[in-house]
């Protein structure tokens, strides 16, 4: 059964298909053709405040209308791409005119409204291009006829949309809480146990939320959409442990791995066993899994593989939408074998290192030849850690390190170097090391000793704002990204959020100001300033300065908040 809250309706036109209907301003046949049930089917029409999921061909467009009748109505629209980036862009026109039909009140004949709207070029509104969850929202749009147009470039994709006319009260999808990151809490050689807070959809409005778990070896997702259209189809869920047994191994054939009498084969994720109610496929599964657990806020993963580093992403699930939002994910490495103490570093090769809380990793370094010095470089992504480095049994360097420093060492013949690592107090640490004997073949962008962003506030207006930062006598590339905030983010918020190790490659594309070259060969007039335009009067903005090195490892500088003058 179809609700109508509003004046908004949806319309999936395929570009490509057969002439559909389209509803008219006629209230009465509008309500009719909301009623006839194969109408609704075929044109695929949907109330307004209920998302929808549908499906791209390579290079085919698909287009959407929806009509907002009244003026000065709020309006949000939120597109998802699965699997693949989408090109979308939103528009809007006039409304088709009614025939007058001498005071008759007959509407216009159904292929005229569609010539009309078909051969109209409306006003662009808003236009992305990426693979994030991006948003349209505005507090007051115009009455009109609406056109959403989506294109995938690269493959066949799925896609969801949502479009609604009361985003304040809707609230589709599930809330984050204040500090929506996932915490390792414990770390074993083949468990991880992931806390999170719970989200205020389910605590304080009492809804029902549950939480999915997903695991993989590449990279984290940005949605659940992308997650499932990664799994196949019969298999993309599976019932949630019982309470009790998720801190012990889970009750199936080990948990991403085959029993130890296959250990000497490649070790795929498996799926759940039939006491789960799913008999085992033979196809050859992805290397991803996902589990949903009710609405628990810790869990420990069980059965991963020793020394092995997983990614692991949290979404909240309303079950009575169906509508997901996504924690900030994290990774982790499990804890080595106990007969492996020690990592071993390869000379110029970046290595990620984590870190349990209050917890300690040793690193070995050993050149394969004789060397005049090695250099050390170390960004710590989170707090700061503790660093050591013995060469041959003796202490060169016990210093605590926050983001990134780079240490140079005078070198000895056949020298082997132990670097210990002493994680937080605070919380778990995440570390890229890299070492080497080469200083020109060093992944690691040269950062000034002051990685500040100023903000000039005399050239501070209602629209744009001027900033500089400092540079080196190296030639890098910085990049400028802006994000507005709520009045109320603070520098705890902001020191929270930040993962330094994330790079601009993780960043929205509309956040994007630009990016450019810098050096100085003066080592003291090394500073560039740059103007950023276009911002909104009274809003506040998250600034953040990247540079990246000449191996494409990036390194943020430290984040400046600044607020717009409200008036000018």
């Amino acid at each position: 059964m179809l609700l109508m809250r509003c004046p908004l309706l949806l319309l999936l036109l395929p570009l490509s298909s057969r002439p559909q209907k389209l509803p008219t301003r006629d209230e009465e046949l509008f309500q009719m053709q909301i009623g006839d049930k194969a109408f609704f089917h075929d044109s695929s029409v949907i109330p307004d405040g209920a998302e929808i999921s549908s499906y791209l061909f390579r290079d085919t467009p698909k287009r959407y209308f929806f009509v907002v009748e009244e003026d000065n109505t709020p309006l949000a629209v939120t597109v998802t791409p699965c699997d693949a980036p989408l090109e979308w862009k939103l528009s809007v026109q006039e409304l088709p005119q009614e025939a007058s039909g001498e005071g008759s009140g007959e509407p216009e004949p159904l292929e005229q409204q569609k010539q009309q709207i078909t051969n109209e070029e409306g006003t662009e509104l808003f236009s992305y291009k990426g693979n994030d969850v991006e948003y349209f929202v505005s507090s007051s749009s115009p009455s009109g006829l609406y056109q959403l147009d989506l294109l995938s470039t690269e493959k066949d994709t799925h896609f969801k949309v949502y479009a609604t006319t009361t985003p304040e009260s809707d609230q589709p999808y599930p809330e984050l809480p204040y500090d929506p990151r996932i915490d390792v809490t414990s770390l074993g050689r083949t468990t991880v146990t992931l806390a999170w807070k719970p989200s205020p959809t389910a605590s304080l409005l009492k809804q029902p939320i549950q939480y999915c778990i997903v695991i993989n070896k590449e990279h984290n997702f940005k949605s659940l959409c992308a997650v499932e259209a990664k799994l196949s189809s019969d298999d993309a869920f599976m019932i949630a442990p019982k309470p009790g047994l998720d801190f012990s191994p889970f009750d199936f054939a080990h948990f991403g791995f085959p029993s130890d009498t296959n250990s000497g084969k490649e070790r795929n994720f498996l799926k759940p066993s039939s006491k789960f109610g799913r008999q085992t496929s033979s196809k050859p599964r992805v290397d991803l899994h996902k589990v949903c657990i009710g609405n628990k806020n810790i869990f420990t993963v069980s059965d991963l593989k020793p020394d092995t580093q997983y990614y692991f992403d949290m979404f909240a699930v309303n079950t009575n939408t169906n509508t997901s939002t996504a924690y900030i994910g994290t990774f982790a490495r499990t804890k080595e074998e106990a007969k492996q103490k020690t990592v071993e570093l390869k000379d110029g090769k970046v290595t990620d290192v984590f870190i349990k809380r209050k917890g300690a990793k040793f690193l070995r370094f050993a050149p394969v030849s004789s060397h005049q010095k090695v250099i050390f470089s170390i960004h710590s992504c989170l707090d700061a850690v503790q660093v050591q480095v013995r060469r041959d049994g003796k202490l060169l360097l016990f210093q605590n390190v926050e983001g990134v420093r780079q240490f140079q060492l005078r070198g000895k013949p056949k020298a082997k170097y132990l670097i210990r690592l002493k994680g937080s107090k605070k919380g778990a640490s995440m570390l890229k090391v890299l070492a080497t004997t080469r200083p020109n073949k060093q992944s690691f962008p040269s950062l000034p000793e002051d990685t500040r962003v100023k903000v000039f506030d005399k050239l501070r207006t209602c629209s744009s704002v001027t900033v500089a930062w400092l540079g080196t006598q190296e030639r890098n590339k910085f990049c400028i990204y802006k994000r507005e905030v709520d009045d109320s983010y603070n520098e705890e918020q902001k020191k929270r959020e930040q993962n330094q190790c994330l790079g601009p490659d993780m960043r929205k594309k509309s956040e994007k100001v630009l990016c450019k070259y810098f050096h100085s060969q003066n080592i003291q007039k090394a500073v560039t300033t740059e103007t950023i335009r276009g911002l909104q009067p009274g809003k506040s903005y998250l600034l953040d300065v990247y540079v990246i090195g000449h191996g494409g490892h990036s390194v943020k500088y430290q984040s400046k908040l600044v607020k717009m003058r409200k008036f000018c």
